[in-house]
């Protein structure tokens, strides 16, 4: 069977997968496992079954490339931490029908990998991890679960998948306790979890303003974004307060970011995904978070490389461009 036609209602899952269901009668979430770790791979199997959800098939990345393709499950996880010609060929089959049949991804690679798969998975917007512990995939598997529309998950009520959440969160932190963390390792793992839940309420307030202060200035001609120099010692001063400080009592990605763009608009330079979470001051998987509320909430934009398909970049919207034109005119 070819990938292009592929469609959910094609297959009917395997015995061990409808055997679970719901206390309705409804089937329960089933999950799909690709890893080519086998002792990761049984890992996930354990945490996943914690959580309450059904594994539907497990196996490694040459999985899906091998055979005719096999149904996926309502969620996806997969690892990559190392990229060569035929991981990137499974990873871009598994994108299409993810997309097709509307499956949640949840990929973990590695910071050297992590361009190249962000550039080959541009169909079916996955949960991006990077050089993610224990804990870290369980919470992200917690957070797809809870954002499943009412429509895909209509067999469960709103109590199974809040139960489904907390399931997943107390596997989390007993993970969490498993990776036998230091008390200041902890410490700042904690800090970063607690900043990022309210990633999504920041994201909103700041596409609010940043929209707000654009519609305001639609009669009026808009200012030059500023020099690019400019924009630059104003990163390098936010830069200079860890020296000083803790670092983590000024984390602000969304706008640091929102400056590495504006300076590299202005210098005609791309900004690949890396280079970007570099930017954000915060770790990879936190900033993949943001780029990702900074895309739905029109700031940012995915650039693919036309001479080079395994490359893409992140730069700023019209949008955003207009509304932190308008800020430096504003402050200068």
């Amino acid at each position: 069977m070819r990938d292009t036609d592929f469609t959910r209602q094609d297959f009917t899952y395997s015995a061990s997968a409808a055997s679970g269901a719901t206390a309705s009668g409804g089937p329960a979430v089933t999950l799909s496992i690709f890893a080519d770790r086998a002792h990761l791979r049984a890992l996930m199997q354990d945490d996943a079954q914690a959580a309450g959800l059904t594994i539907s098939a497990a196996g490694s990345l040459s999985d899906l490339l091998d055979g005719d393709a096999r149904p996926l499950g309502d969620v996806v996880l997969v690892d990559c931490p190392l990229v060569d010609a035929r991981a990137l060929a499974a990873l871009a089959r598994l994108d299409l029908r993810a997309a097709r049949c509307e499956a949640r991804l949840i990929v973990s690679t590695s910071v050297d990998a992590l361009d190249e798969v962000f550039a080959c998975m541009d169909l079916s917007a996955p949960v991006l991890l990077v050089d993610p512990n224990r804990a870290e995939r369980v919470i992200a598997l917690g957070q797809v679960l809870a954002g499943f529309p009412s429509a895909r998950l209509r067999e469960l009520s709103d109590d199974d998948r809040l139960m489904l959440l907390r399931l997943s969160e107390q596997v989390g932190q007993i993970a969490g306790r498993i990776e036998r963390l230091t008390p200041d390792e902890k410490h700042v793992k904690d800090a970063r979890m607690s900043a990022f839940r309210f990633a999504e309420d920041t994201a909103e307030r700041l596409s609010e303003g940043l929209g707000g202060m654009a519609a305001s200035g639609r009669r009026s001609v808009r200012p030059a974004l500023p020099d690019a120099r400019l924009v630059r010692k104003i990163i390098r001063q936010r830069q200079q307060r860890a020296r000083y400080f803790d670092a983590g009592l000024f984390a602000d990605p969304a706008w640091d970011m929102l400056l590495d763009l504006t300076a590299a608009r202005v210098e005609h330079k791309r900004v690949s995904v890396t280079s970007l979470c570099i930017a954000s001051g915060v770790p990879p998987t936190t900033a993949l978070r943001w780029i990702g509320q900074m895309i739905d909430a029109g700031l940012f934009q995915r650039v693919c490389d036309d001479s080079d398909r395994r490359r893409a970049f992140i730069e700023l919207t019209e949008k955003a461009a207009d509304a932190m034109a308008r800020y430096f005119a504003d402050i200068f």
